[in-house]
């Protein structure tokens, strides 16, 4: 009786302890090495559907930032087996390209789990502690709707790159299509009746390479304010539609626009 109370008192400890672990945020990301370089604008495209002319001047107003390269970082909350971990994360972009991933899962602000994931060339390659996938066709969809879901932190990508468009839906909705390999992909773009921002993105995405058919995918910014000088969803939320609540919610704390990051999107590592 009395090692079985013990042995209660002791997971019971170790169950608070885990919890506590979980509560704590981590600290910040090591600088990005690299240095922002110069914008520059565009006009505001003419003829844009009529709630994507209104996001737009809400955004940036009636010049259009052509950013070439992104690195954004932040911190995480993010659900793995049931379970929701803090973290931290640095997404590196060369915009509607190529992107970079390294992604911390924390406990009492050490490291977990580390993810590695790049979509380079058009080939995917994700590292996780217990497996690696590489150029799978359907993570190879899954990861260029990745590239281009991301850009809604940048979305002046969606007016400056020329393989993408927008399509008339009506006053609060429109079609964004974007490129894939030889072929197109698309999104439901929604903005808010009351902001006019963007307020939800929806794509049909693969969650596995295994996968039979692919799943409403859904990014769903939960606050916008400005960061770095821009007008962005500094909180957003990634959830698929067969699951109860968000597998991974977002905050950007920093952005660094048009650096030099040839080598640093290739790299490993934050």
């Amino acid at each position: 009786m009395k090692i079985g109370l013990i042995i209660l008192v002791v997971l019971g400890g170790v169950v608070l302890l885990v919890w506590l672990g979980l509560k704590i945020e981590p600290g910040p990301l090591p600088p990005y090495p690299g240095e922002e370089g110069e914008v520059k604008y565009i006009p505001l495209p003419k003829d844009l559907p009529a709630p994507v002319d209104r996001f737009y001047r809400e955004v940036y107003g009636e010049e259009i930032p052509q950013i070439d390269s992104i690195v954004i970082t932040g911190k995480a909350r993010l659900r793995v087996n049931g379970i929701t971990f803090p973290g931290r994360f640095r997404f590196t972009h060369q915009t509607g390209k190529d992107y970079r991933h390294y992604i911390e899962a924390t406990i009492f602000q050490l490291p977990l789990m580390r993810v590695n994931e790049r979509y380079l060339d058009g080939v995917s390659r994700m590292e996780l502690p217990f497996d690696i996938t590489e150029g799978e066709p359907k993570i190879n969809q899954a990861a260029n709707l990745a590239l281009w879901a991301e850009a809604m932190w940048f979305p002046s990508i969606f007016l400056t790159d020329p393989n993408v468009y927008w399509e008339e839906v009506d006053d609060t909705s429109a079609i964004l299509v974007v490129p894939f390999d030889d072929a197109e992909e698309r999104f439901q773009i929604d903005f808010d009746p009351d902001s006019g921002l963007l307020s939800r993105m929806e794509s049909m995405r693969y969650k596995e390479a295994e996968s039979q058919d692919k799943t409403l995918w859904i990014n769903i910014p939960l606050e916008w304010e400005e960061v770095d000088g821009y007008m962005i969803p500094s909180t957003g939320a990634v959830r698929w539609e067969d699951e109860n609540s968000p597998w991974a919610v977002f905050r950007v704390d920093e952005l660094v626009i048009n650096s030099d990051i040839r080598e640093y999107i290739r790299a490993v590592g934050p």
